[in-house]
């Protein structure tokens, strides 16, 4: 196997399904380059909304992913190593069959409907991207995953053109914050659960965490969140204080009730100055970096789970598969040992996930990745690697749930002992 087999499997990856809205494109003002989103307002003086009518998740239907059904997360996530000497090894992949801990999933902007807001039925993109990005962490946890009325690709196409997008992110909020509810009110049982969301989903999750989790009972479930590509702004120190009042960064595989969040850009292209991603919007803080291949212990190194063959955008050029003169590759999904690091870096006053690719003549595999945004065969520099944030570090990502379920449980069994004032979220 040659380097061209990577050259040509990776270009599958601007395919993505992250490719289009951010939290809150629907109300930025029209214009050719899509604006950074605004931090949410959970102060007490936000404004008030009108409330708004919540999808019913008391039916199956409202669901993309339960651990009692056969559904999108159950869906063949195999994939197969590429070594640095070409040889390929394929492992199979089934969930756990009973997962100590929860995980509440909240997928990106995906969906194809025309309309503003999306419908309440889940189509074949958002069963893809829950593969993609949900399908994994079942073998750590039981995974519940909401459909939502998001606000689609069709309405950030008009946003940019100048029209009006017809979009409202409210729609889309009540609904998570109504499976957040029915989940914990019906499914969770006192269990601990990770929050995980990409882009869209991993917005909404800010903001649901703020206003329902932050400081309240709810936090003591929480292992932690897992929330790339949305913005998550902590103090100047690194600290709690920004999007949340007492849920800090992560700093280790065994910290809970934390957040691990972060924007890739190439170790090669840094934020341009009107990138979308890696500034904070307000003074005085800066945006949430934690590097998930150093907090499992990885010394920096991508565990990637990049997927072979683009399903979701038809504008995109579909890539060759990845083959070789002989060998075909069969599995949806690839990794790459020791092909991608990564570190945290701030920089020009932004903040993101540096990402190197670690070529080598002697490599058979590729001396670069696709991830980019690319309009009329033009990159888009101000996203970065926000297509494949979550895909970058997805082996190192279900190592850390693993090793949080277990710390959190472990602190459970251990306030069991202890009077009633340690149990309240500091």
């Amino acid at each position: 196997m040659g380097r061209m087999l990577v050259k040509r499997g990776v270009e599958a990856i601007i395919a993505l399904a992250a490719l289009a809205a951010l939290v809150g494109c629907g109300d930025s003002k029209p214009q050719a380059v899509v604006t950074a989103p605004a931090p949410v307002d959970t102060s007490e003086t936000a404004p008030a909304v009108d409330p708004v009518a919540a999808m019913d998740y008391a039916q199956a239907g409202s669901w993309l992913c339960r651990p009692e059904s056969h559904d999108a997360c159950e869906q063949v996530a195999a994939v197969t190593r590429v070594a640095a000497d070409g040889r390929l090894t394929k492992e199979m992949f089934t969930p756990a069959s009973d997962p100590p801990i929860d995980c509440f999933y909240v997928y990106p902007t995906v969906s194809r409907d025309l309309t503003g807001n999306s419908d309440t039925t889940a189509g074949p993109e958002e069963m893809e991207i829950a593969r993609q990005q949900a399908a994994r962490f079942g073998a750590v946890c039981k995974v519940y995953a909401p459909v939502y009325r998001q606000v689609t690709v069709a309405s950030l196409r008009k946003m940019l053109a100048g029209e009006d997008p017809g979009s409202n992110r409210e729609i889309a909020y009540a609904d998570v914050k109504a499976a957040w509810e029915r989940y914990l009110a019906s499914d969770n049982q006192g269990r601990g659960v990770v929050l995980i969301g990409h882009d869209q989903g991993a917005g909404l999750l800010t903001r649901l965490i703020a206003a329902e989790i932050d400081g309240k009972p709810a936090q003591e479930k929480l292992v932690s969140a897992v929330l790339p590509g949305a913005g998550v702004e902590i103090s100047s120190s690194g600290s709690v204080g920004g999007s949340f009042r007492n849920v800090p960064l992560c700093r280790s595989a065994d910290s809970t009730r934390c957040v691990i969040a972060w924007s890739a850009f190439r170790a090669s292209d840094a934020p341009p100055e009107d990138s979308l991603f890696g500034k904070a919007q307000t003074e005085g803080l800066k945006v949430a970096c934690a590097n998930p291949a150093e907090l499992d212990g990885s010394g920096g190194v991508l565990k990637p789970m990049l997927p072979v063959t683009p399903v979701l955008f038809d504008e995109v050029v579909q890539p060759a598969p990845w083959t070789t003169d002989s060998v075909a590759i069969e599995t949806p999904f690839v990794t790459l040992p020791g092909l991608l690091s990564a570190q945290c870096v701030d920089r020009g006053g932004f903040s993101y996930l540096e990402v190197t690719v670690n070529a080598d003549p002697a490599d058979a595999r590729t001396d670069t990745i696709n991830g980019d945004v690319v309009v009329d065969g033009k990159v888009q520099p101000q996203w970065g690697l926000h297509l494949i944030d979550m895909h970058l570090a997805m082996g190192n990502l279900v190592e850390i749930v693993r090793r949080q379920g277990a710390a959190w449980r472990q602190e459970q069994a251990t306030s069991t002992a202890l009077p009633p004032e340690f149990h309240k979220p500091q």
